[in-house]
């Protein structure tokens, strides 16, 4: 179990492949015409200020969107995350780090909706002042679990969850495949993109195992490790299972996550990884 708050994280190695990649889904979806809700189920305060004592703390951004902040030979696919990030920070300085909520709004268009819920009281009361005048974001004091079943399906019928649990919990990982099967099953055309940590490899077989066995088809598996193997300070690397993923988007995050991997690994350790851990 991790203790969390993710101010201390913030703008660190795995915000910057989670909102990299989120990036990319919400992309694809608008080039649809008919509009899409994006859930965030655990959305946080939306923007992080790396000013604070607590994100001077550990300085994990330094390691993460600090080593992209004055990068010229950014890829294409990465420059509308990197943009949306400067969109909150007085250029040259990097000051501020947008949160997954302050990504989708960059991103969606005006027919699109945007629900988000949080549990931390204090949290919350942040994030709802952030949107307060913002008529297309809904800001939920509730349990992110509780916010499947109480938003799902959307009444758009097109949309993305970002489940993207703190791991404060112990069984959070069984606590996510029991939601999935049970979102999917009354809303199986939906793209849900989970991030997880990547800890110990026998935790990591079982949670593949079990996501396996949900017998959801279509699930995209994307991986960074950025520290060694015997790395045991912070999590050495992340993930995202993506559910239904849209087409083309494969293709992009391969070589994309290649290029972060290069950027953001200590000493050339660890790797980058896409493969599908159910198919079609």
């Amino acid at each position: 179990m991790l203790a969390y708050r993710h101010l201390f994280h913030a703008g660190n190695f795995a915000d910057v492949f989670k909102h990299a990649l989120l990036a990319r889904l919400l992309i694809a979806l608008g080039k649809k015409d008919k509009p899409y809700c994006y859930l965030d189920t655990h959305a946080g305060i939306g923007r992080y200020d790396l000013a604070h004592p607590w994100a001077k703390k550990a300085r994990e951004y330094e390691n993460g969107i600090g080593r992209l902040w004055q990068r010229k030979d950014i890829p294409a696919a990465l420059a509308p995350y990197m943009a949306a990030v400067k969109a909150v920070n007085p250029y040259p300085n990097l000051r501020f780090y947008p949160g997954s909520p302050l990504i989708a709004k960059r991103f969606v268009r005006p027919g699109d909706r945007i629900v988000l819920t949080e549990l931390n009281t204090t949290d919350f009361a942040e994030l709802k002042a952030l949107f307060a005048r913002d008529r297309q974001v809904a800001v939920h004091l509730l349990d992110g679990y509780q916010g499947l079943k109480a938003f799902l399906p959307p009444q758009e019928r097109r949309g993305l969850v970002l489940l993207d649990s703190s791991f404060d919990r112990a069984r959070e990982f069984a606590r996510i495949v029991k939601a999935l099967a049970e979102t999917h099953s009354r809303w199986a055309t939906g793209t849900y993109a989970i991030w997880y940590p990547l800890m110990e490899p026998g935790a990591m077989r079982g949670f593949a195992r079990d996501v396996e066995q949900t017998g959801i088809r279509k699930i995209l598996r994307l991986e960074l490790t950025v520290e060694p193997e015997d790395w045991t300070v912070t999590v050495p690397g992340c993930g995202m299972l993506v559910v239904n993923p849209p087409w083309g988007f494969e293709k992009e995050a391969r070589p994309m996550l290649r290029w972060l991997w290069g950027a953001l690994s200590v000493k050339g350790a660890g790797g980058a990884s896409v493969n599908w851990l159910v198919p079609e």
